[in-house]
């Protein structure tokens, strides 16, 4: 449909001037019609500054007022804090006892960590026992069930010699870096190396039925020392050793390695709480004798006479505990005219089993 009205006309624009210019509201002063800036005086030089101190007066100065500032931030040397006086003198038992742990650090330091077999080689309630008597021992104990056994070809000889077959558990041939993988570079196997169920645990009633001295340990935790006392109890005719439920070396590889085979014929019992099983044994007719470098009377065995002994031995450094100290019948030393003080604590009970076992 076409616009009837038709196209709109065009606006006229204004007409815009170009030669006026446009005007502002404000005329900003021409530069020459300024005021002049007055002049600021030039300062000083660092020296010629004045003293902003204030005057000399009768007051006294400190003496840290007389001391140079410095410029570039160095202070001056603080003086060195002066050492206090101990409060009291240390005591025989804790000269000792710091003996003790400093001989803890050092066969730490020297003595390498007992290695541990591969998880996934060892089922769970079951033990690898390795060396030459350690695995011996264990295939001849009845009470040991046995799982496998591995051997290289020089470890089953060597056996063959010891205990003639037929062995209760098939050998099984295999290389030393085998064994070395599954118990570590560190473990003295020898070539051998048996997977074994846990000892079944005996009561003390079972372990009074056999004949001799009965061992007792407190807190001592490192698997070797425990391995050389059981392999002292069964030299010295011990009926057993009793350790500690949490705090005493689980039985493992390195603690029957060095027992040397005495784990498959000393019994060790776990006990929950040491002075009540001090408690029950003093019950049997045990006369419990605690073993104390503090001791006033030595350890002389002709005077306990027809008495069954119940010998209690403390961890090196620390020793007995207070309650273990009470719960014992008497306390004794090992004599030691020499100039060393103190052994270690397998030492200490294959000296004291020997002195037990003397009549007189």
């Amino acid at each position: 449909m076409r616009n009837s009205h038709g196209p709109r006309p065009a606006t006229p624009r204004p007409r815009v001037e170009r030669d006026v210019k446009p005007t502002y509201r404000t005329e900003r002063p021409e530069r020459s019609d300024r005021p002049e800036r007055a002049e600021r005086p030039e300062r000083p030089a660092r020296d010629e500054r004045p003293d902003r101190r204030p005057a000399q007066t009768d007051r006294p100065r400190s003496p840290q007022a007389d001391r140079p500032r410095s410029h570039d931030g160095d202070r001056a040397p603080r003086a060195e804090p002066r050492e206090r006086a101990p409060l009291t003198a240390p005591s025989r038992v804790q000269d000792r006892a710091r003996e003790g742990l400093d001989r803890d650090r050092e066969e730490q330091s020297f003595t390498p960590r007992a290695p541990r077999p591969n998880a996934a080689d060892t089922p769970r309630g079951t033990v690898w026992i390795y060396g030459t008597h350690a695995v011996q021992a264990a295939l001849a104990n009845p009470a040991r069930r046995l799982r496998r056994l591995l051997t290289t070809e020089e470890g089953e000889a060597n056996l063959s010699t010891r205990l003639p077959q037929p062995w209760a558990v098939q050998a099984e041939t295999v290389d030393r870096a085998r064994l070395d993988q599954m118990l570590g570079r560190d473990s003295v196997h020898q070539g051998l190396a048996v997977l074994a169920d846990l000892l079944p645990q005996l009561t003390i009633g079972e372990v009074l039925e056999r004949p001799g001295p009965v061992l007792v340990l407190d807190q001592i935790t490192d698997p070797r020392n425990v391995g050389a006392i059981l392999r002292s109890a069964a030299a010295f005719g011990v009926a057993g050793v009793i350790v500690q439920e949490r705090h005493a070396p689980e039985e493992t590889g390195s603690l029957a390695k060095a027992a040397s085979g005495a784990l498959e014929t000393v019994p060790l019992l776990r006990a929950v709480n040491l002075a009540r099983t001090l408690v029950m044994l003093k019950a049997a007719d045990c006369w419990v004798v605690g073993l104390d470098a503090e001791a006033t009377q030595a350890l002389n065995g002709p005077s306990f006479a027809e008495r069954r002994v119940a010998l209690v031995l403390g961890g090196e450094g620390e020793g007995l505990r207070r309650l273990t100290r009470e719960s014992c019948d008497e306390l004794a030393k090992l004599p030691m005219p020499g100039e060393m003080e103190s052994l270690n604590v397998s030492a200490a009970a294959a000296v004291s089993l020997y002195e037990l076992g003397r009549k007189g």
